[in-house]
């Protein structure tokens, strides 16, 4: 397997962090794993003048930025976060520039299971259900990358996951 960034995604609640524990065990060593949400911590104090979405946006950034010195020194990464669809272009940019590849996997269980586990997060109930809703559905543009799982099995998630990258069916570039 071509060392690349393998990018985890799908919407808030659909077991991305629960199938990255049990896809690195199964990816050719070594493995560099960077958990995107832990990106909102990072920023100390905002000052109200940069939006939530310009902030999601700098993390996405971030931390495939961050990816980039691991993939050189021959780490497969690992990257676990809500990356909607409609960002892949950038990404994409900052991936071919350096001559680095880019798998992007999207798990996504029907929209009310997702609900139900974000809820339940360490991280807190969402409290405004409308952009949630909208970050959903703007996973409908990820079909081809998309495994629909309702059941959860994490462990067979990851073995099909596995199986895609090394057929080469989640690479967005080359």
């Amino acid at each position: 397997m071509e060392r690349s960034i393998i990018l985890l995604s799908g919407p808030i609640g659909a077991g991305k962090s629960t199938v990255a524990c049990e896809l690195i065990p199964l990816l050719p060593g070594p493995v560099a794993y960077i958990e995107g949400d832990k990106f909102w911590f990072f920023i100390a104090k905002d000052g109200q003048k940069i939006g939530r979405f310009q902030n999601f946006k700098m993390i996405m950034r971030s931390m495939t930025v961050a990816a980039l010195p691991y993939v050189r020194t021959g780490y497969q990464v690992l990257l676990d976060f809500s990356v909607p669809p409609w960002y892949l272009d950038t990404l994409i940019k900052i991936v071919k520039a350096r001559d680095i590849a880019l798998d992007y996997v999207v798990i996504r269980p029907d929209e009310n299971i997702c609900a139900q586990r974000a809820a339940g997060r360490a991280e807190g109930i969402i409290e405004d259900y409308t952009p949630y809703k909208n970050l959903y559905a703007s996973f409908n543009e990820a079909q081809r990358y998309t495994i629909y799982d309702n059941e959860g099995d994490a462990p067979l998630i990851a073995a099909h996951i596995l199986e895609g990258l090394n057929e080469g069916i989640f690479r967005v570039s080359n």
